[in-house]
């Protein structure tokens, strides 16, 4: 039996008597799903077009050049990903099957800057480039604000002050990524091979506008194989006590939008983290491209339930609080992205001094 995911338009949030249809599709699709489709989002078509294929223009130059974007020392938080870089923490050692480009399109928080240098880094850009930087930081911005709405309308869904998320994420390490992912060869085609492995994103919420999918020869085609692409696991019940796969297919038109483990934590469970997978066409040679927004918590903020949803059961389930920083910090070393040691960034540092004395 096909779900059938809610959808959420952005102008009930606008319409009288709408508020409570968009609170109803939102409390449902994040509760079940923790996937939302979104319509009306006023998303530029154009200009994510034109985005699109600067970006497959760019991915196609030569890898020395591609190198030269690459940030290692921030911990590829900006500028070029190369393939096999990043992997899910439950993947089993196999990388994702992509490469990314990212960028923060907001202003960041400067004392944020002094202590999460590597998260809260400057942006990086490829040379000749034309329009891309522009596109890059409009389309994030945009994109941005649709999640300040959806934010706004998750808190009055849940009887919570309209700002209680979207407050929280001023300031924040949002970031835009540009994704390519890459072709399968024959060999590779019905492999355990995916372009995505499951996960959970662990931030606040991320929005996807909508992907684009290119044949051998490298033109735009219709989705080569109907099974490919995304795949969300539903939250367990006692039919599926391993959550329901369900194939996410937004209505034309739509933006996606996916809860994120922070903002499960801060509703103790009542909105779910989304657990996804992107799956390759079972043709060779094809590729797809795609954009994601991740809207973080600031790093200064408490990541733990807020008190309406503080029980025994959820301070077990998500204690100890720790702040966001800390927690993305954890999360960069557990996908293999930051060394283990950037973990000595945490705690007190003043050891030595003691030492000195003693000696």
């Amino acid at each position: 039996m096909e779900e059938t995911i809610p959808v959420v338009d952005l102008d009930d949030l606008r319409r009288e008597g709408g508020a409570d249809r968009a609170a109803d599709a939102l409390n449902e699709a994040f509760g079940q799903y923790g996937l939302v489709y979104v319509r009306n989002h006023g998303i530029e078509v154009e200009r994510l077009e034109r985005f699109y294929d600067r970006w497959v223009e760019l991915t196609e130059r030569a890898a020395d050049e591609k190198r030269s974007w690459a940030r290692p020392d921030v911990w590829y938080q900006r500028g070029w990903t190369p393939p096999n870089t990043e992997q899910a923490v439950v993947a089993g050692g196999q990388p994702d099957f992509k490469e990314c480009y990212f960028v923060a399109p907001l202003e960041l928080d400067e004392r944020c800057r002094l202590m999460f240098p590597e998260i809260y880094a400057e942006n990086s850009w490829p040379e000749n480039a034309g329009d891309w930087r522009e596109d890059y930081l409009a389309l994030g911005t945009a994109v941005h604000e649709v999640g300040m709405d959806l934010l706004r309308a998750c808190a009055k869904a849940l009887d919570l002050p309209e700002t209680t998320f979207s407050e929280a994420t001023k300031g924040g390490p949002h970031v835009t990524r540009a994704l390519r992912y890459l072709a399968l060869d024959e060999s590779q085609v019905g492999t355990d091979i995916v372009w995505g492995e499951e996960h959970t994103d662990f931030n606040l919420l991320t929005l996807l506008p909508g992907g684009r999918f290119y044949d051998p020869a490298g033109k735009r085609c219709e989705r080569p194989d109907p099974e490919a692409g995304l795949y969300l696991r539903a939250r367990a019940t006692d039919e599926h006590p391993k959550g329901r796969m369900v194939h996410g297919r937004p209505p034309a038109g739509c933006l996606v939008a996916q809860v994120g483990q922070q903002l499960e934590i801060l509703t103790g469970g009542r909105y779910q983290a989304t657990p996804h997978v992107i799956t390759p066409p079972k043709q060779p040679a094809y590729t797809r491209t795609a954009l994601a927004h991740f809207i973080h918590l600031h790093s200064e903020r408490r990541l733990f339930p807020h008190e309406k949803f503080l029980s025994e059961e959820t301070i077990l389930a998500y204690g100890p609080p720790v702040l966001a920083g800390t927690y993305g910090l954890k999360t960069l070393v557990d996908i293999g992205l930051a060394p283990k040691d950037a973990l000595n960034k945490l705690g007190y540092h003043h050891y030595d001094r003691l030492a000195d004395a003693r000696s």
